[in-house]
């Protein structure tokens, strides 16, 4: 088997909520991130991501299962691989009142890291020209690259996002983006959770999907969108009501949408356009709806009862 940038088998956490009730965070969770490129760690606020984020890193104690970073037992081995990963779980603490470049020299010096590594991680984060302005006065998005860049200082093999476009405005979550696939691209290993799919779906070149703290789905986001139920048609016909009986009584699915109805279980559009002509109804417009991440993320999570949680 291929080394793994991480994997978990069997993962579990539990807490006490201050009435006494034992909430189940993490439940077997199996989970492997391949070396090199983004992976997408998915799942709805409440899910179960940053839990198990914390557990990999050794911040929480796991009730069960175990964990690798590559092919190195975590957290008793964590020393030994601790060099090989970034990480930005929380909000770092900068100064204020310092310039970017100062935060980071500051930084470099408390880990054991050359100076020369600040002008560089500077560079790769976009932040080379912005180096000698205050952090007080950075966007959104340039506080986050900032902290990307500090993960960057030690040359991290893998680095681990939780939740790095939470707050940001779309101009800064572009930002975001175009950094963590510069990584990838590099042949780092990133590792992102997040509950934006539309972004992920951008950028990932293999996504985990988990609900209730378990996995649901894993592969590449072609492997993953592939595997969802068969796809939806988009129909335009005049009388929506009888279109809709007629291929509900076939076994089909229909919503509406707007001036469209859309059509699930369909195995090609040429039998939906035969159905209701053969009651003379007839197809104005008809076209296929081409599956996304974000519809087989709610597809799956819809069974775990998560369809409406962001």
């Amino acid at each position: 088997m291929p080394e793994l940038a991480v994997s978990t088998r069997g993962l579990r956490k539990t807490y006490r909520t201050r009435r006494g009730r034992k909430v189940v965070a993490v439940q077997g969770l199996d989970l492997d991130v391949p070396i090199g490129g983004v992976h997408g760690f998915l799942g709805p606020n409440g899910s179960g991501k940053t839990t198990s984020i914390r557990m990999l890193l050794g911040l929480i104690r796991a009730d069960a299962g175990t964990m690798a970073v590559f092919d190195q037992e975590v957290p008793r081995h964590l020393p030994d691989v601790v060099g090989r990963v970034g990480a930005i779980v929380e909000s770092p603490k900068f100064f204020p009142a310092f310039t970017g470049r100062k935060n980071l020299e500051l930084l470099a010096d408390a880990i054991g890291v050359p100076r020369r590594r600040v002008g560089e991680v500077l560079d790769e984060t976009s932040l080379g020209e912005r180096g000698k302005d205050r952090f007080k006065s950075y966007s959104l998005g340039m506080k986050q690259r900032l902290a990307i860049a500090a993960t960057l200082l030690k040359e991290p093999d893998l680095l681990i996002f939780d939740e790095p476009t939470n707050g940001l405005d779309p101009a800064g979550i572009r930002e975001i983006r175009e950094t963590m696939r510069g990584l990838g691209e590099q042949g780092r290993t990133v590792l992102v959770s997040s509950h934006i799919l539309a972004e992920v779906e951008q950028v990932a070149d293999t996504v985990s999907i988990i609900g209730h703290g378990r996995l649901l789905a894993s592969g590449t986001v072609a492997e993953v969108i592939g595997s969802s139920t068969a796809g939806t048609v988009k129909v335009a016909v005049d009388n929506h009501e009888s279109a809709t009986r007629i291929l509900t009584a076939a076994g089909l699915t229909v919503r509406a949408d707007g001036n469209y109805l859309l059509v699930d279980g369909a195995e090609n559009s040429a039998d939906v356009t035969r159905r209701l002509a053969q009651q003379e109804l007839y197809v104005s417009e008809l076209m296929p709806v081409r599956a996304d991440l974000e519809s087989v993320f709610l597809e799956l999570t819809a069974d775990e009862g998560l369809g409406g949680t962001r």
